[in-house]
């Protein structure tokens, strides 16, 4: 029994488990071919449609029908991924050119979910179509579905160059991919150029591809870095958002938004929620309101701004503010045989164009054999019209069909009734093939009418026609090359439209915080909620209510408030970004304003105290310093206050001021008294030294400042007398 148990290692199955399932996600699902641009859902999706003959002649049909149908047939996961990729298809907002055509609502740029695919009509658009034609050629390969009951192609034929065109986004186990959308027109310009000169440089290509244009528009601003992600496959696109200045009432000025980053498609209310959220928060003053006056014609977002406000800088801040600048960080990653591989744009150039030589050569080959085939019988045809009655003597007096057959193609004439010598020593001379024999059994009389007959000699000549056109074609680099230029040609006119996106250099000018400068306290209760009021909010209140914050700083609202904490960080929040509430309002968790997991504080400071502070720094191993506040001059939202050791912590970090001395107090109970004047003043990445001598497992607990007025230690229940002070480093006494 116990020869039946396979013992596996459980380390390493599910490392080759993960590995199977990381590649399954990449080449089945998440990253696209590089030979049509396609994800597999996408190809599935418009071979369906195809083979259900759904083309942009026919009538559409209900989306659940396709969904079904790719599920049953060739993509056995949810209904909702299916017609999710379905519907952005058919949005011209998602896509630079639609392969399906949809009918219904398949949602908007605003945000709006489409509708269900039971009320969603389908069909494939022209451009679709010129990715599917030729399939039934043999110019790609097909391959089992997921049972193997039916096949599909592994590849689409794709003429349109879809994968620079409508670019992909996707996210495999480990890697992802963005390949922004580029106009038709200047693809097609750029791979007949690679055509033309396989050696072409990256540079040169640029000439005709600009960059990317994206449905949605927009004005791409760093122009000169784009030729570092072409180069490599890899880069940064800054774009931002198309404005106008236009004339409001009262004298005003309006900021309209007339397109959009591309990070915004179909999410376009999300950026309208930022600018409300400006206002609301008077984050920036100046804005008076924002509304949406979009419509069919296109984006019209309207800012309204104040009489005498400084119009460029309003500007200037909701490109800080807001999405309205946005960054993609482009990555060209696509499957090259199966393989997840970075391209730049001249290889992707290379593969699409490798592709379409493959797929024409196995195309023309297909066209050859079938054009001689008909040739064949063609002649065949002819030949036997000029010895009709022959034939038909043949046929007459043959027994079965096999028989006639083999008197056609081998001249047999055993077992065949001839009425004379001649006829039977002009059968055997017959030497048809075997398809011009089939044909000729299966010739209608009616191909003996002189006409028929003249169809016949206009049919062979245009097929001798075709047959010289594949053979020139397959054995000629240069005309296979001529062909593929001739069709894209004709593609780039049917289909090619303006480019969309703009592309300059621009550096947009930092904005400059415009405010009325006032006094606020800034509050945070016990439970960590943050909240600045106004000075005379402080003055009514009584001290019952102020005792419920542990923190109550004067400041002013062009301030900052810095906090450190016992991982060694300082982090800052401009004042502006807390928000300005009543007394009786909560307030906001301050851990949502700073950029960590969990925040634990030992000091608040506004910035201004901390400029003209020095600070204490203990740590729980029992190093101190004193450091001067300008060392943490920043304008950086987080810095390192320090150096830690491997495990330590701080315990402590206070604000000098007339202190005199201090007093350490470790876990096991030992405590320490020396002069603050024995501290040394390091620079902030210092470790600092040693303060009190610990024993094994030893550790601060407390440390507490005397300004040499206190005689008695409450928290303690001991008499400072009673405390003497030694040399900072020493071991203490025991309590």
């Amino acid at each position: 029994m116990s020869n039946n148990i396979l013992k596996i290692n459980y380390v390493d199955e599910m490392k080759k488990s993960y590995i199977d399932y990381a590649m399954n996600v990449v080449i089945d699902r998440a990253i696209p071919d590089v030979r049509d641009g396609l994800k597999p859902v996408h190809r599935r999706i418009l071979y369906a449609m195809n083979e259900l003959n759904l083309t942009f002649d026919k009538p559409h049909r209900k989306s659940a029908r396709i969904v079904g149908d790719v599920l049953g047939k060739f993509h056995p996961h949810g209904d909702a991924s299916v017609y999710e990729a379905m519907v952005r298809m058919a949005q011209d907002f998602s896509m630079r050119i639609t392969l399906i055509d949809g009918h219904g609502n398949f949602g908007s740029i605003d945000g709006d979910p489409p509708a269900s695919m039971r009320y969603t009509e389908v069909r494939l658009t022209k451009e679709a179509s010129e990715m599917l034609q030729d399939l039934e050629k043999d110019i790609v390969d097909f391959k089992d579905n997921f049972d193997g009951t039916i096949k599909e192609p592994v590849v689409l034929p794709s003429k349109i160059p879809n994968l620079l065109v409508n670019g992909a986004i996707g996210i495999a186990v480990g890697m992802q991919t963005y390949i922004p959308q580029h106009n038709l027109g200047e693809t097609i310009d750029a791979i007949i150029a690679y055509l033309d000169n396989e050696n072409i440089e990256v540079e040169e290509i640029l000439n005709y591809i600009k960059g990317p244009d994206f449905p949605t528009g927009g004005v791409i601003i760093n122009k000169s870095e784009l030729i570092d992600l072409y180069k490599t496959g890899t880069g940064r696109i800054k774009v931002k958002g198309k404005i106008q200045i236009e004339d409001g009432d009262y004298g005003r000025k309006n900021i309209v938004i007339t397109e959009i980053p591309y990070t915004y498609a179909g999410n376009k209310m999300k950026l309208l929620e930022e600018i409300v959220d400006l206002i609301k928060n008077k984050k920036i003053d100046d804005i008076v309101d924002v509304r949406d006056e979009s419509n069919k014609e296109g984006i019209r977002i309207v800012v309204e701004v104040k009489k005498g406000a400084n119009i460029n800088n309003v500007v200037n801040g909701l490109y800080k503010k807001t999405g309205l600048e946005s960054v993609i960080n482009a990555n060209f990653l696509v499957l090259v045989n199966n393989k997840p591989s970075v391209l730049n744009i001249k290889e992707i150039i290379k593969e699409y164009v490798d592709f379409q030589k493959e797929i024409n050569i196995r195309k023309f080959k297909y066209l050859l054999a079938k054009n001689l085939e008909k040739k064949e019988i063609l002649e065949g045809l002819i030949k036997a019209r000029d010895i009709i009655d022959l034939i038909i003597e043949i046929l007459r007096g043959s027994k079965t069909v096999q028989m006639a057959k083999d008197c056609l193609m081998y001249g047999k004439t055993e077992g065949i009734d001839f009425k004379t010598k001649k006829s039977e020593k002009e059968a055997s001379k017959l030497c048809f093939t075997e398809r011009q024999a089939e044909a000729i059994l299966d010739m209608k009389l009616q191909k003996l009418i002189g006409l028929e007959f003249e169809k016949l000699f206009n049919e062979i000549t245009e097929i001798t026609k075709e047959i010289e056109k594949c053979e020139k074609i397959l054995n000629s680099e240069k005309e296979l090359k001529k062909y593929i230029k001739q069709y894209l040609k004709e593609i780039k006119n049917k289909y090619a439209t303006p480019r969309k996106t703009e592309i300059i250099d621009e550096v947009i000018e930092e904005y400059k915080e415009e405010f009325k400068e006032e006094d606020l306290y800034l509050l945070i209760d016990r439970f960590g909620y943050v909240k600045t009021v106004d000075t005379s909010s402080i003055i009514r209140a009584n001290e019952d209510t102020l005792k419920d914050y542990k923190v109550n700083i004067l400041t002013k609202n062009i301030d900052k408030l810095c906090i450190f904490d016992e991982e060694g960080n300082m982090h800052t929040i401009k004042v502006l970004e807390i928000p300005k509430l009543k007394m009786k309002e909560k307030g906001v968790l301050i851990d949502t304003l700073v950029k960590t997991e969990k925040l634990h504080p030992l000091l608040y400071i506004s910035y201004t105290e901390l400029m003209n502070s020095k600070l204490l720094f203990i740590t729980k191993s029992g190093l101190v310093k004193i450091v001067d506040g300008k060392e943490f001059d920043t304008s950086r939202s987080m810095i390192k206050a320090t150096k830690l050791e491997d495990n330590d912590k701080l315990v402590c970090v206070k604000v000098l001021k007339e202190e005199k001395e201090i007093l350490i107090l470790t876990n096991n109970e030992y405590i320490l008294r020396f002069n603050i004047e024995e501290i040394p003043e390091l620079k902030k990445m210092s470790k600092g030294v040693k303060g009190i001598q610990l024993i094994d497992n030893d550790y601060i607990k407390n440390v507490i400042l005397l300004d040499g007025n206190k005689e008695e230690m409450a928290d303690l229940l001991i008499s400072l007398e009673n405390i003497k002070i030694k040399k900072r480093g020493s071991k203490g006494m025991k309590i």
